[in-house]
C-alpha cells in the first residue's frame, strides 16, 4: 500500500501528492523576497528548485511566482530562446527579471553564468535546494494527508493491496503500484501554455 508522498508532486496516478503544496508555498515565500531585490537593483536572477528529473515543482512555483522564464527538464531550451525573451523583455522596459530552473533542466549558478555571457545583463543565482523540504505543512497538505492516511488504512482493512492511494479530479481513487511505477505522469499542457503566456 503506498500513499501518494513527494514535493516532487511526479507520481503516476493522482494528481498532488503531500508535500507538493508546502514545497511551492516555500519556495514561493523566497522568490516574492528575491523579486524585491531584483527590482530594487535592475538585476536577472536565477533560482534553482528541486524537482529531481521532473518540472512539476518549477511549473508551479514559476506560475506563481510571476517568473519570465521557467526551464523545465520536459522542455528542451536553448541559451539562444532565453536570450531572446530576456532582450524582448528589456524592450518592452521591463529592468529585472526572474528565471525559475528546475534542478533536471540546468543548474543555477552554472545557467546564470551562461546567461550572463550570453546578454551581458548581471545575473545572480540562488539555490533554494533542501529548504524546500522542511517547515510547517500549509492547510492543503495536512487535509490530503488525513484524506490519503485515512483511505488507506480503509483499503487495508478491507484486505486491498498494492496499490497507491492518491487524488484526481477532486476524488480519492487507486491506482496498481505497478503503474505507478511504469508510467510518467505527464504535465499539465494548459499550465505549460499559461506559464508562456505569463513569461511573455
Amino acid at each position: 500500500m503506498g500513499v501518494a508522498s513527494t514535493i516532487d508532486n511526479d507520481l503516476y496516478g493522482t494528481d498532488y501528492t503531500i508535500g507538493f503544496d508546502t514545497a511551492v508555498n516555500t519556495a514561493l515565500e523566497s522568490i516574492d523576497r528575491l523579486r524585491d531585490t531584483a527590482t530594487s537593483h535592475d538585476r536577472i536572477f536565477v533560482i534553482e528548485v528541486m524537482g529531481r528529473s521532473r518540472g512539476f515543482l518549477a511549473l508551479h512555483v514559476g506560475i506563481a511566482g510571476g517568473a519570465e522564464v521557467v526551464l523545465l527538464p520536459e522542455i528542451p531550451w536553448t541559451i539562444e530562446e532565453v536570450k531572446q525573451t530576456l532582450e524582448a523583455g528589456y524592450r518592452r522596459g521591463k529592468k529585472s527579471f526572474l528565471m525559475v530552473v528546475a534542478e533536471g533542466a540546468a543548474r543555477g549558478e552554472e545557467f546564470a553564468r551562461q546567461v550572463e555571457e550570453a546578454t551581458g545583463y548581471e545575473t545572480r543565482a540562488t539555490v533554494l535546494g533542501h529548504v524546500q523540504r522542511g517547515g510547517s505543512p500549509t492547510a492543503a497538505d495536512r487535509v490530503l494527508a488525513s484524506q490519503l492516511g485515512s483511505a488507506a488504512v480503509k483499503l487495508l482493512l478491507d484486505g486491498q493491496y498494492g496499490v497507491l492511494v492518491g487524488e484526481q479530479n477532486n476524488t480519492i481513487t487507486t491506482t496498481p503500484l505497478a503503474d505507478v511505477w511504469s508510467k510518467d505522469k505527464p504535465l499539465d499542457p494548459e499550465m505549460l501554455d499559461l506559464v508562456r503566456v505569463l513569461g511573455a
